[in-house]
Formats: structure tokens, sequence, C-alpha cells
């Protein structure tokens, strides 16, 4: 690693231990808030990787807490194996394949997925990624805790060449691949799509299964590598709307569905519009504000891949969504909304031929 520069123009010509090696690498860097299709963005070769392309995408609300990239492996093509000891979940945008992990070389398991399959390599096991099509490009995205190990360790040695096993996580058990599909402790998923529920009315009761969202939102969590990585999909109605919100940095969310806008900013002041559409990915920073509107004629449906609910608040307390701001929550209430934001809600509906479906439950909505 390059030592810390010094003295004048010091903070301008630094680079971290993680950003050295992002250059090492020979990739561009996505950088920004958010990119609005994953499918879309160019990649370079990959050479470490083998017969592979790929780039970084550092988005501004990770807070340097986490990372991803994007990997595109060609028609019958394979990576070369590689192992780290930051931990990665990599959810399959298009193509078809296969992924070998192991720790033991004589224990070697396959898991073969396609597209919108979900899944998370245990730390420091080996693994090789295989395109089994002959005539498709698998494309995926990956997040990673890349950033916070390089820079804590300061030694690409002890994270890519490290022999330790982490036998509590994975040591080499059968079936460790195998879907779980009666609960949310599972370390694969073939179709995050298939397996999110479909969300029904917008009751005041909620819709079953919801996740206390509001607006007719439903969702699925995901606990892999025996319950130490979580994250969740979460499907809400055409015509609605989720609560505003806020929580941790780095929660990556990747649209799988529909077409809309989420509201993001750190005040009620300060919100901005992010436009989306399935392959659309964003990150809220930390302690921001945001709700996700569907304007589309098909319900939304997105993965939010990330571990930012587990960092405390600043003071150390967690998040709480029982309770709105003003009791010292993390969560408003549709009644705590301002009219502009529902209205220009019902503005955007309007132009898509979609009717708002809130009437049951937010004061402002026209549709009762």
């Amino acid at each position: 690693m390059e030592e810390t520069p010094r003295g004048r123009g010091a903070a301008s010509a630094y680079r971290s231990p993680y950003e050295q090696w992002k250059v090492s690498q020979g990739l561009d860097t996505f950088r920004g808030f958010h990119v609005r299709s994953l499918i879309d963005i160019e990649l370079r070769p990959w050479a470490a990787r083998g017969n592979a392309s790929g780039a970084f995408i550092n988005l501004d609300g990770t807070g340097g807490f986490n990372d991803t990239y994007v990997l595109e492996i060609p028609p019958r093509g394979q990576v070369e194996p590689w192992r780290h000891i930051y931990e990665e979940t990599i959810f399959i945008l298009q193509g078809r394949g296969s992924t070998t992990v192991w720790n033991d070389e004589g224990k070697k398991q396959t898991i073969e997925w396609q597209a919108r399959s979900y899944f998370s390599l245990p730390p420091n096991a080996w693994h090789q990624h295989f395109n089994l099509s002959g005539d498709e490009s698998v494309r995926y995205v990956a997040m990673t805790s890349a950033p916070r190990i390089i820079d804590s360790f300061k030694d690409l040695d002890f994270v890519f060449n490290n022999p330790y096993v982490f036998a509590s996580k994975f040591d080499d058990e059968q079936n460790y691949f195998v879907e779980k599909a009666e609960t949310n402790a599972t370390n694969f998923v073939s179709d995050v799509l298939a397996r999110t529920p479909v969300p029904g009315a917008v009751t005041k009761g909620g819709t079953e299964g919801g996740t206390g969202r509001g607006g007719g939102t439903v969702g699925q969590g995901y606990n892999m590598v025996n319950g130490t990585v979580r994250s969740h999909s979460q499907a809400w109605p055409s015509g609605a709307h989720s609560t505003f919100h806020r929580h941790g940095p780095g929660i990556h969310v990747l649209l799988l569905q529909g077409h809309g806008y989420s509201m993001v900013g750190p005040t009620w002041e300060e919100l901005e519009r992010v436009e989306w559409s399935p392959g659309t990915m964003f990150v809220p920073p930390e302690g921001w504000w945001h709700a996700h509107f569907c304007t589309s004629k098909d319900h939304a449906v997105f993965l939010a891949i990330g571990w930012g609910t587990d960092k405390p608040k600043p003071g150390g307390r967690q998040y709480d969504y029982s309770r709105s701001p003003q009791d010292g929550g993390d969560q408003y209430k549709f009644l705590d909304e301002t009219p502009d934001v529902h209205a220009q809600f019902e503005a955007e509906l309007a132009k898509n031929g979609v009717q708002c479906r809130m009437g049951a439950v937010h004061p402002y909505c026209t549709f009762k």
C-alpha cells in the first residue's frame, strides 16, 4: 500500500487502501446518488477475475460502509477461483449459470442459478462462477463489505490470501445452498421476484404479511450465512406509496419491477426525487428520510441489500419504526405528511392513467 501523503495537498492526493486496490483492478468506478440501469452501464475487462468484465459502484449513501460491483461473464465463460475475508451478496441481473463454493478442495458444492437468483458467499470461502449459456452473457451485481475490511486491515495479502476458515459461517456442510422456502433463514433464493409476496388492497389494518411501511406494503426477509447477513425484498401496490422512514447506511435498493420514484432527503424541506424502473439502484444516506412511490400499472418490487440497519444511530440507540419522529421514532405516519407530497404523487398517477389506491389510509387522497 502507498504511504499516506503528508503536507500541502495531502487531503486531495490521499487514496485509502480500498481506493488503491480498486485502481489496481483497472476498472471504472461509478459514483453519485444512483445508477439508472445496472444493465446498461459500460464495463471494462477485469484481468484479475479472468474472462470477465466489471465496474465498481460507490454511491454516496454508503458512507464507506459497503460497496457494489457489476460483473459480466461471456457465453460459456468462467471466472478465476477467488476468496476474500469480506462478505459478499450476489443478485443475478441476467443470464444463467452456476457457482462452485468450497473450503476443502474435496468438498465442493455447486449452485445453479438464473436471472433474479440471490445468494451470499461465506467469508473466505473459495468460489468460482460459470456461464452455462452458449449465447447470452451473465451479468450480476454484488454488494460487499470490502471498503471497511480493506481499510481496516490495510493488508491485501491478509484480505485475499488468508487460510483462516470461518467454520461458524460455513464448514463445507452439505445442502448449505439448498433453498429453504418456509423460513427466512436460507443461503440461496432461486427467484426473488417469485418469492416476494404480491400486495393486496390498501386497508387501515394494512396488508397481511405487511412490513409496517404502510400503503399496502408486503415483504420477505432473507437471513443468509447462518443468519449473519440480512436483507429483504418488498412490494407495494400500484397507485400507492410507503411511509417516510430512515435507517443506517449502505442499504442498496435495487428495483426489480414497476416504475415510479422515491423522495429522499436529510430533512422534509430538502426532499429530492429519484426516478426508478427495473435495474435502477440507489442508496439512501444514513438517517435520510425516504419513501417509495409506485406510479405504474404494475405493482413495484425492490430488493434491499445491506446491513445498514444493524448500525446503531448516533448515541448507540436502534432505529425505532413504531414511533413517529415527534415521539423520538424513525417513521412518519401518513397524517404527518404535507399535502404537496401526495398531490405530486396523484399528478404523476394521472399521467400514467393510474388511480390512487390509498383512500382508506391517506388523509390527502382524493379517491375515497
